[in-house]
């Protein structure tokens, strides 16, 4: 019977007495009510335990042997019931990366599922980062070009390694049949693989040119419109943006772990705290001076030489040091917390900075 709720009929378990109720599917339900009035009797010893024994046994007795037996809840009926995870008030582990993820192993799962199926977006352009296999460019190029027989140049580049001169790659290029250059810059050719005209009757000649200028090119290639002499259209059969010139590696599960330094926040490092400057602690008396201290972690032993240093430069930038931290001008407040601007030798180098240099 296929239902959208799950429907528990005549539960008994511990102090509950015949309770029928209805728990929707899909929905985030909260169980509430005085201490001893059977919440964890319907939601741990009911509800999961029938959904866990449900789920045990859809596996082999060799399995089964492995894994702890569940008694069956004392209830008439259960239905619509999926498998069911429970996790304990009480949790052994007290590092903060601990989540119902980890515990439960959903996030293993999770990260399989995002390294296999998510897709790359260039981080400058924004554009979906796929490899472009020949058969596709040629779909693609239809797409700009129609069926207007658009003469085509399919061209690949050939960076000059340092060690080498451009005579003795264009003479090793040559040797190999490539003498058409398209263009030169200071390190590197545009190599023509081949000049055709665009259309379903040259549709194997030009595919064949494409994976060829994807080999030679290593994995990259461009299309040009010779008659107009438009900007070239860039593809790749790695992940990589052509037009923006960046390379993106294959993801992989690390990439999606907080766990892991290639998916960590940059930030947090995966512990989901950051370290920051609460202004009211700096100064938690706006109505001292800062000749009179404001700037309370300015005051200790350690730091009074470059409290005296800021009440010069403030003097000599013309910022008083005897009016309430509150009644200083933004722009003062500014200049105190992120320092002169450009930095140079001697000035003012911010609250901001010194305290990055603490971190």
């Amino acid at each position: 019977m296929t239902t959208d709720c799950i429907r528990v009929r005549g539960a008994r378990q511990n102090n509950l007495k015949g309770l029928d109720l209805d728990l929707p599917l899909n929905e985030f339900i909260v169980v509430t009510g005085v201490s001893g009035s059977g919440k964890s009797s319907l939601a741990f010893d009911t509800v999961y335990s029938e959904g866990q024994r449900r789920y045990v046994e859809t596996f082999s007795p060799y399995a089964r042997q492995f894994l702890d037996r569940m008694d069956k809840p004392r209830v008439d009926s259960i239905d619509g019931i999926p498998p069911a995870i429970a996790i304990d008030q009480t949790n052994p582990v007290k590092t903060s990366r601990s989540t119902v993820g980890t515990m439960t192993e959903i996030n293993d799962h999770l990260k399989l599922l995002f390294a296999r199926t998510a897709d790359i977006c260039c981080r400058r352009c924004g554009q979906r980062v796929r490899k472009d296999e020949p058969e596709a460019i040629f779909r693609k190029l239809g797409r700009v070009f129609g069926d207007r027989g658009a003469r085509i140049a399919v061209s690949f580049t050939v960076p000059i390694p340092e060690n080498f001169s451009r005579d003795e790659i264009e003479r090793y290029l040559a040797a190999q049949g490539y003498t058409r250059i398209h263009a030169t810059s200071a390190r590197q050719f545009d190599v023509v693989q081949d000049r055709v005209r665009y259309g379903e009757t040259n549709r194997a000649r030009i595919v064949e040119a494409l994976e060829l200028a994807l080999e030679r090119g290593r994995g990259r290639v461009t299309v040009r419109e010779l008659e107009q002499q438009k900007r070239g259209f860039h593809f790749s059969s790695l992940l990589h943006c052509a037009p923006c010139d960046i390379h993106y590696s294959e993801p992989t599960p690390n990439n999606f772990s907080f766990n892991s330094p290639l998916g960590a926040c940059a930030e947090c490092r995966g512990f989901g705290r950051t370290m920051g400057i609460d202004p009211r602690l700096v100064v938690p008396d706006e109505s001292k001076t800062l000749a009179q201290g404001a700037i309370r972690p300015l005051q200790s032993k350690s730091y009074l030489k470059r409290h005296r240093k800021l009440l010069e430069l403030a003097a000599a930038k013309g910022i008083p040091v005897d009016v309430p931290w509150r009644d200083l001008e933004p722009e003062q407040l500014e200049w105190i917390w992120r320092g002169d601007r450009p930095r140079r030798r001697g000035a003012w180098y911010g609250l901001d900075r010194f305290f990055a240099w603490l971190e």
